[in-house]
This record gives C-alpha cells, structure tokens and sequence, in this order.
C-alpha cells in the first residue's frame, strides 16, 4: 500500500519492490550525470550498482521513499531508520538532473527531518569529487564531514564499487539533530 505525506508542494510517496526497477534507473541516471561532469564519462557498469542500490533499498529499517512534485516523480531516497537509537542514515538521495537548482533538494530534506522528528544522528556518504553534494550537504542541510575514507582508511561499511575514480574516495558526513 502506497502512502503519502504532504510537505508543501513537495510529497513522499513509499517506494515498494515493483517500483525498484525504474527506481534503479533514475538514481543511476542522477549518479552518472555528477560522474560525467567531473569526469567526462561514467565508468563501466552503473553506479551505484543494482546491488548495492537492492541491499539498501531491503536492508533493515529501510524506507524507500519517492520525492514528488504535483503528483511526478522527481526523485528519491533510500533511508535507514533504527528506532532503538534513533542514529538514522541518509543512504541513496537524488533529484532528477531536470528539476536540479530549484531548491527541491532541500525541501525533500526538510521534510524528511520532519517526518523523522526522533533522529538524535543523520549520516550520509558522498563521493569526494561531488562538489555539488558536498555544498548541499554542509551549506544548506547543516551536516559536517567526520571522515575521508581513502585506500590508506577504508570504509568497512561501504567499500568501494568498482570502477570508480581515485579508488572511491568518499567523504562520510554526519548531523547531530537538536530538539526542544
């Protein structure tokens, strides 16, 4: 059963698992177009790899959302909620590349705090080469980078796909949420 929430005129609706193929394929979409304009070109094989999107979007606590505006999908999030902890995890976001500038990101942002009111911890991973992500990330949502994982400090949660630049490094950010 579908469900949706209001967030001005931005709404959630709950991905379920017939959703994930055309899911996959606007997250990748979204992925490849920061990898080709850092890079040019977008490795070999899509990133992130089906695998990696599936464990995520059926690991525990997941909640796999859609992002839509006037009843469209304009994009979507993966995220993992631990309610023993409330130590929750940002794990795939994305807005389609069309609807890119317009502020969307940050009112999907918003809005997911919102609907998880109880988070004492967010966290995210970017890329080091997605500037954009990062900007986004720091400046508007209020997250902080509390590491950089190389191939000299792996992550062991996350390891490198394949095929990425610079051995997948990746920025690991966290936000301390306040209440009252």
């Amino acid at each position: 059963m579908k469900r949706s929430a209001q967030a001005g005129a931005l709404t959630f609706e709950t991905a379920g698992s017939e959703d994930l193929p055309r899911f996959k394929r606007e997250l990748q979409h979204a992925f490849a177009a920061g990898m080709i304009q850092a890079f040019g070109a977008c490795p070999e094989g899509s990133i992130p790899s089906d695998a990696d999107i599936e464990d995520s979007f059926h690991a525990q606590g997941a909640v796999p959302l859609h992002l839509l505006i006037a009843g469209t999908r304009i994009g979507g999030a993966v995220l993992r909620i631990d309610e023993a902890t409330h130590h929750n995890a940002l794990e795939l976001f994305f807005v389609s590349t069309q609807a890119h500038g317009r502020g969307i990101g940050l009112q999907a942002w918003k809005a997911i705090e919102a609907r998880f009111p109880r988070t004492k911890v967010w966290e995210t991973h970017t890329p080091y080469f997605e500037k954009r992500n990062i900007h986004f990330y720091v400046n508007k949502c209020g997250f902080k980078i509390v590491e950089y994982h190389h191939r000299h400090h792996p992550d062991p949660h996350h390891p490198a796909p394949p095929g990425m630049p610079d051995d997948g490094e990746m920025f690991r950010f966290e936000k301390t949420m306040t209440h009252g």
